[in-house]
């Protein structure tokens, strides 16, 4: 462009007109920085939510599978009438362990001016979390834990020698019902066979 066309468009009527369009230019300018912030900023976050969802350890729960189908064994073989006895329990999922995090949270705030009078505000927040862990007698690690959110049982199966009397059955069922709570109409029980 020339010197001239560039000074023919700040005299004048053409002046004004050309003021206006270029602060138009500049607030959608400023309005389109600050919606890109905003999603950048929301974008962290949310990836941060996900890690730290994904940071949730699922563990295996066969040892307390097993434990409770060897305790409900032991116990439903007392009861009168009824001899050996095999259990087996459904689980609609596996546990899973909340573990205990190290956390450092940092957050700082910065109050920026412009040269049209507006003031924006930034909030940056920094948030690092691992998961604690302790070491055992031979030198594997495991997480130290919060809590551990034990799996639904879905059913029972129960084989056992006696069950083919109904009064047996039906003692096997309240007892398998009493010490898990799942309903009576999920718990099934056959006779054992020879």
């Amino acid at each position: 462009m020339d010197k001239e066309k560039i000074k023919t468009m700040f005299t004048g009527k053409r002046k004004i007109e050309n003021l206006v369009v270029l602060l138009i230019l500049s607030i959608i300018i400023v309005i389109a920085i600050n919606y890109i912030w905003k999603d950048e900023k929301k974008n962290t976050n949310e990836e941060f939510q996900d890690k730290q969802k994904s940071e949730i350890v699922q563990v295996s729960s066969k040892v307390e599978e097993s434990s409770l189908e060897e305790k409900l064994e032991k116990i439903l073989s007392k009861i009168s009438g009824v001899g050996e006895v095999k259990v087996l329990i459904t689980y609609s999922e596996s546990s899973t362990l909340i573990p205990i995090y190290d956390e450092n949270k940092k957050t700082s705030n910065t109050t920026e001016n412009d040269d049209s009078g507006g003031t924006r505000t930034i909030e940056e927040t920094d948030n690092q979390k691992q998961v604690i862990y302790k070491e055992n007698n031979d030198g594997s690690k495991e997480p130290v834990t919060q809590s551990i959110i034990q799996p639904k049982i879905e059913g029972a199966v129960v084989v056992a020698k006696g069950a083919d009397n109904a009064n047996v059955k039906a003692k096997i069922i309240q007892a398998i019902e009493a010490a898990t709570g799942i309903a009576t109409h999920k718990i099934q029980v056959f006779e054992m066979g020879g």
